[in-house]
């Protein structure tokens, strides 16, 4: 692999593109109050093309916050509520006899958007899961025999309820790994909800701060963000350090850790780096950039034991100790 720095020309497009997603933060927070770091998570996963796994309980505003960025960002958006009962052409559409030709038409699904609001995926069962997957990994959905690309960008943001866990099936490992992020959506602090009262929640209001056409640039940009080999061999430490503990001083974690993160973790690590260093107006990753994107890229992806459960011990504990063990360059 090769790193090379980027020209003149390409770091004056990085700094004066970027500058431009300033402005998304702070229209957003009109209608949204506080949640900055899972805002700054999304705009990123949006960079990097990255699907994205919200947790929290209800009336955190996760619909809202992504109805607010498909408007900012003018995106088209659905929302999709999963329920048991939901069935694979209910999500991305069917064929439909016409009578007046005399054959099949297709009848395209909510799937066909933008900005995807899986609402409780959780609650939906395997067939609409697989459907769901072919569509986050491949870009595009099969009805019949034939195959419709969706459009670009096109990004899933999953929501599940941390609490209410009757009727809902796990979702498949290898469904978890699709997502770039996983985001603990908390309660707004004493402060914002007070802001919260006598808020405007219609997003509809909101300005279009940026274009496609703009977040498909950006994304040709990152791809030129300067990554130095000590960084490259930072990321791949931090992705060993939970397969084998015992060769990084970590010997303590081995009983908690069934199995390490996936080498797709190592990808999104390296792409939200040069995501979040973009969105600083670098163009070249430095460590904190890493740490910053670890948490929520590690946590789905790390397999804890069931040692791990009887301790009380939770992925994020075992990533901040991985961190804080791997000497950062």
């Amino acid at each position: 692999m090769i790193h090379t720095m980027p020209s003149q020309n390409v770091i004056e497009q990085i700094q004066q593109q970027s500058s431009k997603f300033h402005a998304l933060p702070l229209e957003i927070n009109r209608v949204v109050v506080g949640q900055t770091h899972i805002i700054r998570y999304i705009i990123n996963a949006i960079l990097c093309g990255g699907h994205i796994l919200l947790e929290g309980v209800p009336g955190v505003a996760k619909t809202t916050m992504i109805k607010a960025i498909a408007t900012t960002l003018g995106l088209s958006f659905n929302r999709i509520q999963f329920t048991p009962d939901l069935l694979p052409s209910d999500l991305i559409g069917t064929l439909i006899f016409n009578t007046k030709i005399h054959d099949f038409e297709t009848k395209k699904g909510p799937i066909f958007a933008n900005l995807i609001l899986a609402d409780e995926i959780n609650r939906a069962p395997a067939k609409v899961q697989a459907a769901l997957l072919e569509a986050m990994q491949e870009q595009q959905v099969t009805i019949g025999s034939h195959t419709y690309p969706l459009d670009a960008p096109f990004l899933v943001f999953a929501t599940q309820n941390p609490l209410d866990q009757e009727g809902t099936y796990r979702l498949p490992e290898a469904q978890l790994d699709r997502f770039l992020f996983k985001l603990h959506v908390d309660y707004p602090t004493l402060y914002e909800e007070r802001q919260l009262l006598g808020r405007s929640l219609d997003t509809n209001s909101l300005a279009h701060v940026l274009s496609k056409n703009d977040i498909i640039e950006a994304q040709k940009l990152i791809q030129n963000v300067y990554v130095d080999d000590k960084i490259v061999d930072y990321i791949v430490s931090l992705v060993f350090a939970t397969r084998k503990p015992q060769e990084y001083n970590l010997s303590s974690l081995a009983p908690y850790i069934t199995y390490g993160v996936s080498p797709r973790a190592t990808l999104a690590l390296y792409n939200a780096a040069k995501a979040e260093a973009f969105l600083q107006n670098r163009y070249y990753v430095i460590p904190d950039d890493i740490k910053y994107v670890c948490h929520p890229i590690m946590r789905h992806r790390l397999h804890l034991s069931y040692e791990a459960e009887a301790d009380n011990i939770n992925a994020d504990s075992i990533i901040t100790e991985v961190i804080n063990s791997v000497p950062a360059p």
